[in-house]
C-alpha cells in the first residue's frame, strides 16, 4: 500500500464529493421514527435514502449492487453488495436517521443548517453518522485505485438506529443469505476520545427507560388550601427516584443493575484516562465553578462506560414559569433514561425498574411507569492478533500516535445483536464523535480531518483483513435463522 497515495485519494474524495453531499444531507430533517411518528408521510427519510443511494450508484466500483430494501411497515435499509477477491465478507454499518432538533444552538447554527467553520461541519447527523456510507465506499475505492485486494463487502445503512434499531433484526434475517458469513464488522457510529489517534470502542452500555407518572389529584387545586394536606406529586416523585439513585452522589442504589467490570476494561480505562487527562471531563460545556463527579479520571471513564447511570430527559405536568399559578398540580411526569453496564440484560433491567418504581406507592397515590425502551449493551470480543496489529499500524500511518481503546457510554443496539448473530466476527467500532462534537445536542459537528483519517484507517484494516483471510486467520459464521430481541426501543 502506498499510504501517501491513499491519503491523497481519500482527502480529495472527501473534499470534492463527501463534504458537499453531507451538506445536502444535513438539510434534510429526517428524524428517527421515535421522534417523527409520521416519518413515512413526511418523506424526509426517503429523501435521505435517495441522496445516499444515488451517490453510491455513481461510484465506479465494479460489480457493486445498490438496493433500497423496504419491508412492510418498516423504515428502509440501504444494502450494498460489493464483490471481493475471495469469499470472505466484511460488513460495514451506519445509519441515516437523526436525533430531534434540541434547543441551544448558536445564533448562526441550526440542526438542519449546514455550516462549515474551519475543519468543522456543523449540523445534525453529519457525524452521527451520515458520513458512514461515504467513508465506507471511499475506503473501498481507495483500495481499488491501487489494485489492493479486499474481501467481499456488504454495506448496511439503516434508518432506525436512534430509535433502538428495532427494525434492523428483521432486515438481517430477511437478508441473511445475501449477507453471508462476515468475519469483520466495521461500525462507524461511535466516538473518539480525541482527534489525535484512532480510537476503538471496546464496549457500549445498554439502556432502559420510559415515562414515570405520579398522580395525586383528578384536577389541580389551590395550593394554599391543599398544601400540608395533599402530598405534592413532585415530592413523591423525588422519593421514588431516591429508590433508584442517591441524590447526593448520583450512584445508582440497586445492586441488581451492576455487573463485575472485567479486569482488562479497568486497565484500559486507566490507560485512556492517562492519554486524555482532564479532557475526560473538560470536553463538556460546564458552567463556571462546576466540577466533575469524581476527581479520579479513571473512575470517571468507568462511570460513563461500565456503571449504571440515570438521566431525567423530559418532564410533564409542569407549566412554564411565566404561567405557573399557586396551584397544587394533579400530577408530575418525567422521562427516565437509565444507562446500563454493557453485559447487563436490558429487558430484565427494564422490568426490574418498573417494579422498583411502582411498588408501594407513597400515600396510596397513582404511580405508573410506562417502559419505552430496553436494549442490551455490548462487550467486544478479544481482538485477533492480526487486527490488533492492523489497527496499530493504521493509527500510526494516518494519525501518528498509537491507537487507544475505550468503552463508550452510548448504546448501539445493532452491536449486541450482531455479536450474537455472528459469533466468529471481529469488530472494528470507531467514529468521529470527539470532544465538543455534541451528538444529539446543540451545535453538533463533524471534524472533517478525523473523518478523512478514519476512512484511511478503515481502508488499511480491510487490506490487512484480506491478507489474514488468505492465511486462514479469520472466521465467518452465518447469521442465525431467528432474530434476537434486545427490547423494542433504545437509542444511541
Amino acid at each position: 500500500m502506498n499510504t501517501e497515495q491513499l491519503r491523497a485519494f481519500v482527502a480529495a474524495k472527501w473534499d470534492d464529493e463527501i463534504v458537499p453531499r453531507l451538506v445536502d444531507y444535513i438539510r434534510i430533517p429526517n428524524k428517527s421514527p421515535m421522534f417523527d411518528a409520521d416519518w413515512a408521510a413526511h418523506g424526509y427519510m426517503d429523501q435521505a435514502v435517495d441522496l445516499m443511494a444515488g451517490w453510491a450508484r455513481q461510484q465506479p466500483i465494479a460489480g457493486m449492487q445498490v438496493d433500497v430494501v423496504r419491508l412492510p411497515g418498516r423504515t428502509p435499509l440501504i444494502f450494498i453488495d460489493i464483490p471481493g477477491s475471495n469469499d470472505d465478507c466484511v460488513v460495514l454499518y451506519g445509519h441515516l436517521d437523526k436525533q430531534p432538533e434540541m434547543t441551544g444552538w448558536a445564533d448562526d447554527l441550526g440542526p438542519w443548517k449546514p455550516v462549515i467553520k474551519g475543519d468543522k461541519l456543523y449540523g445534525r447527523g453529519g457525524a452521527d453518522d451520515g458520513y458512514a456510507i461515504f467513508g465506507s465506499l471511499a475506503a473501498i475505492l481507495a483500495l481499488q485505485e491501487q489494485g489492493i485486494p479486499h474481501a467481499r463487502c456488504v454495506v448496511m445503512i439503516e434508518a432506525c438506529e436512534e430509535s433502538g434499531s428495532y427494525d434492523l433484526p428483521f432486515y438481517v434475517d430477511h437478508l441473511a443469505d445475501r449477507i453471508g458469513k462476515p468475519s469483520l464488522v466495521v461500525c462507524l457510529d461511535s466516538g473518539c476520545g480525541n482527534y489525535d489517534q484512532l480510537w476503538l470502542t471496546t464496549s457500549l452500555r445498554g439502556l432502559t427507560g420510559g415515562n414515570l407518572t405520579v398522580k395525586v389529584l383528578e384536577e389541580g387545586v389551590h395550593s394554599g388550601d391543599a398544601s400540608g394536606v395533599v402530598a405534592s406529586s413532585f415530592r413523591i416523585l423525588r422519593q421514588l427516584l431516591d429508590r433508584l439513585e442517591d441524590e447526593t452522589t448520583g450512584k445508582v442504589r440497586a445492586p441488581e443493575l451492576f455487573v463485575e467490570i472485567p479486569a482488562q476494561r479497568i486497565e484500559q480505562a486507566k490507560r485512556s484516562a492517562q492519554v486524555l487527562g482532564d479532557a475526560v471531563f473538560s470536553k463538556f460545556p460546564f458552567v463556571d465553578g462546576m466540577r466533575p463527579m469524581n476527581d479520579d479520571l479513571a473512575e470517571l471513564v468507568l462511570n460513563r462506560t461500565w456503571r449504571p447511570a440515570l438521566s431525567v430527559t423530559g418532564i410533564g405536568g409542569m407549566p412554564p414559569l411565566d404561567s405557573a399559578g399557586n396551584v397544587l398540580r394533579p400530577f408530575t411526569a418525567v422521562k427516565l433514561s437509565l444507562r446500563l453496564p454493557p453485559t447487563r440484560d436490558g429487558a430484565s433491567a427494564g422490568e426490574f425498574l418498573k417494579t422498583l418504581l411502582e411498588r408501594d406507592p407513597p400515600y396510596g397515590c397513582e404511580v405508573t411507569f410506562d417502559l419505552e425502551k430496553a436494549s442490551t449493551g455490548w462487550n467486544a470480543p478479544q481482538l485477533s492478533e492480526w487486527l490488533e496489529k492492523s489497527v496499530a499500524d493504521a493509527s500510526v500511518a494516518f494519525f501518528g500516535p498509537e491507537p487507544a481503546y475505550m468503552g463508550e457510554g452510548g448504546t448501539i443496539p445493532f452491536m449486541g445483536m450482531l455479536g450474537e448473530k455472528f459469533p466468529g466476527a471481529q469488530f472494528l467500532i470507531t467514529g468521529v464523535l470527539g470532544p465538543h462534537s455534541n451528538a444529539h445536542g446543540p451545535n453538533e459537528f463533524l471534524h472533517i480531518p478525523t473523518g478523512k483519517r478514519v476512512t484511511m484507517c478503515v481502508a488499511k484494516v480491510m487490506a490487512d483483513h484480506f491478507v489474514a483471510s488468505q492465511a486462514g486467520l479469520t472466521m465467518g459464521v452465518a447469521a442465525s435463522a431467528a432474530h434476537t430481541h434486545h427490547g423494542d426501543h433504545g437509542c444511541c
